[in-house]
């Protein structure tokens, strides 16, 4: 195992000052070994399985975003279902979305939106964990994640799609409902499997990636000289070691070195290269430049990438937050899928925009338990009996709307989907094995998904 020490962050939402670490190796392997995630691929690739090239960006809005408010509009309900906005029509016959979302409105052909998404729980944990693993089995009262992140799953088995990168990032940090790295984390595939963070703001002036700046106390010359001493120490080993552990230890420490000492990573990282017309049209916000550097990433060879959009627990003041948050994303998400059609890049990026479950259809009274409108405007509550899940590229199907919802946007009317026919229908875009199964802490092996289906009208 190769670990570098790499300085302070700043405190997280805990308070406590942790050190930021790179660490790429072998702890904590699960059910596969290095030497099997190895041999898998390597068998993937001679049963005659083209080998893929392609990645996922995440635009997770952490606190459930209303499925009425953005994606699946109900016009003709009443008024308090409606809600506040009016619906306009997108440039696909039949599919409308929020008059906020005039730019996606336009690009409506190059995705595709799912209406019928459901776990049917209103708990933030138990939601976030069902969209980000496939599983419930937590709550707000025994919140610790139980089950790996699908995109540590997928990353696990696929690495980087270019050397010198690392596979799954999360931009500026991994977070789930105030967790860290809560439910993005690897859990039992080990933490090296956890997304490695860029922490601080993509839209600050001196934005510098903290993991990737000069590694305090440890010269070019003592890291080669480390690796030397770990060569020589796998040297002694190898008669001894007949199954390929050594050289998957030696694979790994060789991506962790062209990690940390090429300038691959460094070059994506440093969005102030890109220019000013670019940086502009995905929104000079946290939440634009955040989406600008997941392409840039996944441009120079990331697998995953996951942008964290906080702020969607909108119980009251709704008209407010919306009215702030849905045009941010709508300006990063027309730009990022104008900009992958442009570079030619969006039949093998995936794009994903969700949150861990809708809201409530009727809206609330704005008092939060005190006087209507004490608290500003009405809001809506947890829902998770349905919601919207944007996908685009990855080969996948644009200008469909897979599922509906009901009349008033109460639950599935059609096709009712779950979380893990979502997974399933990333593991087919990313190449990853929808059968693989890793070890649990106890021992026990449990399959990467235990329900649904690729979703075959996006196929």
């Amino acid at each position: 195992m190769l670990r570098l020490e790499l300085g302070r962050t700043p405190a997280y939402c805990d308070g406590v000052n942790r050190r930021s670490f790179l660490q790429i190796g072998a702890a904590g392997l699960g059910a596969w070994g290095l030497e099997d995630v190895l041999r898998g691929r390597a068998a993937a690739a001679e049963s005659g399985r083209p080998a893929k090239d392609t990645s996922v960006i995440l635009i997770w809005l952490d606190g459930g975003p209303s499925h009425h408010d953005t994606y699946d509009p109900k016009p003709d309900a009443p008024a308090e279902y409606r809600g506040i906005w009016r619906h306009i029509p997108t440039n696909v016959p039949g599919m409308d979305v929020c008059e906020l979302f005039p730019r996606q409105a336009q690009l409506a052909d190059r995705y595709s939106l799912i209406r019928s998404m459901h776990h049917d729980t209103g708990d933030h944990f138990t939601g976030g964990h069902w969209m980000l693993t496939g599983r419930g089995e937590v709550n707000g009262a025994n919140t610790p994640q139980r089950y790996p992140f699908i995109g540590s799953i997928a990353t696990k088995m696929t690495g980087a799609r270019r050397a010198g990168m690392p596979a799954n990032v999360a931009v500026p940090y991994a977070m789930s409902i105030g967790l860290r790295p809560g439910y993005f984390g690897g859990n039992y595939l080990g933490v090296d499997q956890n997304p490695f963070e860029t922490e601080g703001d993509p839209n600050a002036d001196q934005f510098q990636v903290t993991n990737l700046s000069s590694i305090a106390g440890l010269t070019l010359d003592r890291l080669d000289s480390r690796r030397q001493l770990i060569g020589g120490l796998d040297r002694l080993r190898r008669d001894a070691d007949q199954r390929g552990i050594v050289e998957a230890m030696n694979r790994f420490d060789q991506q962790a070195f062209d990690l940390v000492t090429g300038s691959a990573a460094r070059d994506a990282f440093d969005i102030s290269t890109e220019p000013s017309i670019s940086r502009e049209r995905y929104g000079r916000t946290s939440w634009g430049q955040s989406v600008l550097l997941a392409r840039r990433l996944v441009e120079a060879g990331s697998t995953f990438v996951t942008c964290h959009f906080g702020g969607w627990d909108t119980h009251w003041d709704h008209q407010s937050a919306m009215e702030r948050y849905l045009p941010q994303v709508d300006m990063a998400v027309s730009a990022l899928i104008s900009d992958l059609v442009e570079r030619g890049l969006l039949d093998r990026v995936m794009v994903i925009v969700c949150g861990e479950f809708g809201r409530t259809p009727r809206m609330n009274d704005g008092g939060n338990g005190g006087p209507p409108l004490s608290q500003g405007t009405p809001g809506r509550d947890h829902w998770g009996n349905v919601m919207s899940v944007l996908v685009a590229g990855g080969g996948l199907k644009g200008g469909l709307v897979v599922g509906a919802s009901d009349r008033l946007g109460e639950n599935p009317a059609e096709r009712p989907l779950r979380p893990g026919d979502l997974h399933h229908t990333i593991f087919h875009v990313l190449g990853v094995d929808r059968e693989i199964a890793f070890l649990n802490h106890s021992g026990r092996p449990i399959p990467a998904i235990d329900h649904g289906e690729l979703i075959h009208e996006l196929v």
